[in-house]
């Protein structure tokens, strides 16, 4: 079981509406959802396509706003924030795990994660990072020379650059088969349980959410159900 005793919450989504469109052709994607994340916690939000989840994920990631609510990370009130502000947040404080990489094809694996450098002061230093996901070796391939499972960990290399508050993936395995994907999972799983980082996934895959401290179940723009992890499992002992 792990000790979460002295974790402080990081996020904190408050009655939060979010409608897409006017009139008859109105959008209700997020109804009325609230939740709390905190610091070091591996969070899955879950729910079929069409549930929300995806909305709830741009919201704390800065890319979108909710039409009334408020969205709080690392103290700082994301809803209330301008363009300007919003632009700052996304690089200062998320880091972001997508379904298909989004690696820029013309540069190296090294060089990718170097490109952080142009964004954010302080950046990491791509070459422990790309150690720290197994990739050193791979350091000057381009992401067409590299598998699914390689790209989706340059992609976590360059998310962590950042040192970001929080980690964000969209569907992170979705295109990778089951093996890749589980190694891409306990790479996540680790940063939260051994270096502390905040991990918030979301998914279709039930099984994903065994590995999770917080799973945060949505249909219909709904939170349905917030259920705690007392023991979350190892992801290599998850049966895929």
């Amino acid at each position: 079981m792990r000790d979460r005793s002295n974790q402080k919450q990081i996020v904190e989504f408050k009655d939060v509406i979010k409608k897409y469109g006017q009139g008859e052709g109105q959008q209700l994607a997020n109804d009325h959802v609230s939740f709390t994340i905190d610091e070091g916690e591996f969070v899955v939000i879950l729910g079929q396509s069409g549930a929300g989840k995806s909305t709830v994920l741009n919201m704390l990631g800065g890319m979108d706003v909710p039409t009334s609510g408020t969205v709080e990370v690392a103290g700082e009130m994301v809803s209330s924030m301008n363009d300007k502000q919003l632009s700052k947040y996304r690089a200062d404080v998320v880091g972001f795990i997508f379904q298909f990489y989004n690696l820029l094809p013309s540069l190296t694996a090294y060089e990718n994660v170097a490109l952080v450098k142009n964004i954010v002061k302080n950046a990491g230093d791509p070459e422990e990072l790309l150690k720290s996901v197994g990739l050193e070796k791979h350091r000057n391939k381009f992401p067409a020379q590299m598998s699914g499972g390689e790209q989706q960990r340059v992609s976590i290399a360059r998310a962590l650059a950042k040192n970001p508050k929080i980690i964000l993936g969209d569907e992170p395995t979705g295109a990778l088969d089951s093996e890749t994907g589980v190694i891409v999972l306990e790479l996540l799983q680790k940063l939260c349980w051994e270096q502390h980082k905040t991990v918030i996934l979301v998914t279709h895959n039930a099984d994903i959410a065994k590995c999770a401290d917080k799973v945060i179940r949505m249909k219909n723009g709904k939170v349905r159900e917030i259920r705690l992890n007392e023991s979350p499992v190892p992801v290599r002992e998850v049966e895929w």
